[in-house]
C-alpha cells in the first residue's frame, strides 16, 4: 500500500515495489497549492472509472493510470476494505485530475490537507 507523508508544502507520496510496475513511479509529490480538494472516502475502489493501464483485479485492488482514454485522469492505488483518500488536484502541475489512495490515515490526512490548502494566501 502507498505511503502518504504531509509537509507544510507538499504531500510526498511512495509507492511499493509491487505498485511501481503499474504506476511506472517510485513516488510522486503533490504541491499543496496543486490540490483542489481532499477528501476521505470509504471505497476508493468504487471511485476509478474509464479505460486504464494497471492492474485491475475486481472488488480487490485497481492499481494504475485510469481515464487514459478520456474523462478525468486518475492515479490509483486502491484496495477492497480500506478506506481511502481522494484529491481533486490540478492537472497541468501532476499530470492527474484526481489521486486515489488506500490509507488507514485517510481522514487524518484530508483534514491536514484541507487545513493546510485554506490557510495559504
Amino acid at each position: 500500500m502507498a505511503s502518504t507523508a504531509l509537509t507544510a508544502d507538499h504531500l510526498h507520496i511512495r509507492f511499493t515495489a509491487g505498485e511501481r510496475m503499474w504506476i511506472r513511479r517510485e513516488h510522486l509529490t503533490v504541491p499543496l497549492t496543486a490540490v483542489r480538494d481532499a477528501t476521505a472516502v470509504t471505497e476508493p475502489l468504487r471511485l476509478a472509472r474509464g479505460a486504464r493501464s494497471g492492474l485491475a483485479v475486481s472488488g480487490f485492488v485497481k492499481i494504475g493510470t485510469w481515464g487514459v482514454l478520456g474523462g478525468p485522469r486518475q492515479l490509483v492505488s486502491a484496495r477492497a476494505g480500506q478506506p481511502g483518500l481522494h484529491l481533486t488536484v490540478d492537472r497541468a502541475v501532476t499530470g492527474y485530475d484526481e489521486i486515489l489512495l488506500s490509507d488507514p490515515t485517510a481522514p487524518t490526512v484530508a483534514d491536514a490537507i484541507r487545513h493546510a490548502t485554506r490557510s495559504r494566501p
